[in-house]
C-alpha cells in the first residue's frame, strides 16, 4: 500500500522570524513614549516586526500579514468589530483600493492570454527596431500603452518585454560574459529603467499606487487617477525621452544599428495574423476603462473600482476571462489579502497617534528649513532608504506616511507632498536590481555586473530627480498645486 503520509516541514525560515519576534518584542518591552497610548505602541511594534518579517522573508508576503492579523485580533490592537476608538481588524478588506488594484491584475492577465501585449511590443519594435534606441524608443511607446491595464511591473517588464529582449540578443548573440556589452546589458538595464517610468505614470500601472493614494486620503488628500495622471503626465513624457538616452550615452552598447530586429517583428507579427475578435474587445474594453477612470467619476458618478468592475464582467460575458482563470489568478488573491492588512494597519497607525507623533520627530528636526528645502531632504532621505528595502510594498507601507505627514507639517503643500513622495516611492524601484518590478529577472540574465547595475542606475537616478522634481515641479504649478 502506497504511503499517503505528507511530509510536514516549517512554513518559515527561523532565522528571519526569530529576528522579526526579537525586533518587535522589543519595541514593545521599551517604556512608552508621551503622547502615545499601550494600545499605539502595541500596534508599532506589531508593525514593524511584520515589516521586519516582510524585508527578511521569514514568509511568503501574504503568510507574515496573516500572522499579523492575527496577533492585532487576539491582543485587540484591532477589534474585529471597530468603533470610535478603533479600527476593525478587517476593515482593509472592505476597502474600495484594494479591490481596484485585484480587477486591475484580472484584466491584465486577458492581456497576456489573447496576445495583445506581446502584439503591441513587436509592433512598436517593427516600427522603431532598426537601430537600438529605435529598439528603446519601441519598448517605451508599447509599455506605455498596456501599463494602465497591467498594474504589475513585473508582469510587463518581465513577461512582455523580457522575451522580447532576450531575442534581440539572441539575434545578434549577445550573451551573458563577453559579448554582453553587444546588445544585452545595455537592453536589461533600460528596460528596468523605462519600465520604472511608466510605473510612475499612472495609478493603476503598478500595485503600490493605489496604496500610496489610499495613504494620502488618511490625511485628506484625494489623489484620483486622472489626478495621478495629470501630474505625472509632462515629467514622465520628458523622462521617457531623455533617460533611455542616457543610458546609451554612458553604458552604450557595442551594437548601434539593428535591422534584423526590425524584419524579425514583423515576420512575427505576419505569423500571428490579423488581430482576433478577443483582442479586439480587449481593446474596446480598455479603451472604455480608461475613459471611465479619467472622467467616469466627473461625468458620471462612476468611481474608478465600479469602473474596473465594469471591464471585469464585459471579459466575463464576452468569454475572454472565464471565472475559472478569475479563480485561479493566485497572484492578484494574494495581492489583494496582503494589501488588505497592511491597509489595515497603517489605519490603526493614523487613527491610534503614531503617524503624527513620528511626524512632529521628523519634521521638528527640519523645521528650521523653508518647506522646499526641508522637502527636498525628506525626498532624498525617502528615495535613497530604498536600497535597504527589497520590496515596493514594505517601503511603501513603513516610511510614505510618515514622511508625508511630516512634509505636510513643515509647510509643503499637501497635493505636492503627497503626489511628490508616491512618485518617488515609484522612481526608486530601479535604484537596484532586488528593489522591486522586472530587476530579478533582468538582472538574473547575466548580462550585467551588480556595480554596472548599481552606478549606471544611480547617475539616472540624479537625472529621474531634477527632471519630476524639476519640470515636474514647474508643471505642477501650471496646475495650482502650490
Amino acid at each position: 500500500m502506497a504511503n499517503t503520509s505528507i511530509q510536514v516541514k516549517a512554513g518559515f525560515q527561523w532565522q528571519g522570524l526569530l529576528i522579526s519576534v526579537i525586533v518587535g518584542v522589543g519595541i514593545y518591552a521599551l517604556p512608552i513614549p508621551e503622547g502615545l497610548t499601550s494600545q499605539a505602541w502595541g500596534m508599532l511594534a506589531l508593525f514593524i516586526a511584520t515589516i521586519v518579517a516582510i524585508i527578511a522573508k521569514a514568509m511568503p508576503m501574504g503568510a507574515a500579514t496573516l500572522v499579523a492579523l492575527v496577533i492585532s485580533g487576539l491582543t485587540g490592537l484591532t477589534p474585529l468589530s471597530g468603533g470610535k476608538d478603533n479600527v476593525s481588524m478587517l476593515s482593509g478588506f472592505s476597502n474600495g483600493t484594494i479591490w481596484l488594484i485585484g480587477i486591475a491584475m484580472f484584466l491584465s492577465r486577458a492581456v497576456i492570454k489573447t496576445g495583445l501585449g506581446h502584439r503591441i511590443a513587436l509592433y512598436f519594435i517593427s516600427k522603431f527596431g532598426n537601430r537600438m534606441m529605435g529598439v528603446a524608443y519601441g519598448i517605451a511607446l508599447a509599455d506605455t500603452i498596456i501599463a494602465p491595464g497591467i498594474p504589475s511591473a513585473s508582469a510587463r517588464g518581465g513577461g512582455i518585454m523580457y522575451p522580447i529582449m532576450q531575442s534581440i540578443a539572441d539575434t545578434y548573440d549577445s550573451k551573458p560574459g563577453p559579448t554582453a556589452r553587444r546588445a544585452g546589458a545595455f537592453l536589461a538595464i533600460v528596460v528596468s529603467q523605462i519600465d520604472t517610468i511608466v510605473c510612475t505614470m499612472f495609478l493603476t500601472a503598478m500595485a503600490g499606487n493605489p496604496l500610496i493614494a489610499e495613504l494620502a486620503s488618511s490625511q485628506g488628500i484625494q489623489i484620483t487617477w486622472m489626478t495621478w495622471f495629470l501630474g505625472a503626465i509632462v515629467p514622465g513624457i520628458v523622462s521617457l525621452i531623455v533617460l533611455p538616452y542616457l543610458v546609451y550615452l554612458i553604458y552604450p552598447p557595442e551594437l548601434k544599428k539593428t535591422p534584423k530586429m526590425a524584419e524579425m517583428a514583423s515576420e512575427q507579427l505576419k505569423q500571428m495574423g490579423k488581430m482576433s475578435t478577443a483582442e479586439w474587445i480587449l481593446a474596446l474594453d480598455f479603451i472604455l476603462l480608461l475613459f471611465l477612470w479619467t472622467v467616469g467619476d466627473l461625468l458620471f458618478g462612476i468611481p474608478a473600482t465600479v469602473s474596473a468592475f465594469i471591464g471585469l464582467v464585459i471579459l466575463l460575458f464576452t468569454n475572454i476571462m472565464t471565472w475559472k482563470n478569475i479563480v485561479e489568478e493566485t497572484t492578484a488573491w494574494d495581492t489583494m489579502f496582503w494589501f488588505a492588512v497592511l491597509v489595515m494597519m497603517a489605519t490603526a497607525l493614523n487613527k491610534y497617534g503614531v503617524i503624527s507623533w513620528i511626524s512632529t520627530h521628523i519634521s521638528s528636526s527640519i523645521g528650521m528649513f523653508s518647506w522646499p528645502v526641508a522637502f527636498t531632504i525628506l525626498v532624498l532621505v525617502y528615495f535613497y532608504t530604498r536600497y535597504f528595502f527589497a520590496s515596493a510594498m514594505a517601503h511603501i507601507s513603513a516610511m510614505y506616511l510618515a514622511f508625508l505627514a511630516a512634509a505636510i507639517a513643515v509647510g509643503t503643500p499637501p497635493m505636492i507632498a503627497a503626489i511628490g513622495l508616491g512618485y518617488t516611492s515609484t522612481l526608486s524601484m530601479s535604484l537596484t536590481q532586488y528593489a522591486g518590478g522586472p530587476g530579478p529577472a533582468l538582472f538574473g540574465s547575466g548580462y550585467n555586473t551588480t556595480g554596472q547595475w548599481w552606478g549606471v542606475s544611480f547617475v539616472i537616478s540624479l537625472a529621474s530627480l531634477a527632471i519630476w522634481f524639476g519640470v515636474g515641479g514647474l508643471w505642477m504649478k501650471v496646475l495650482g498645486w502650490w
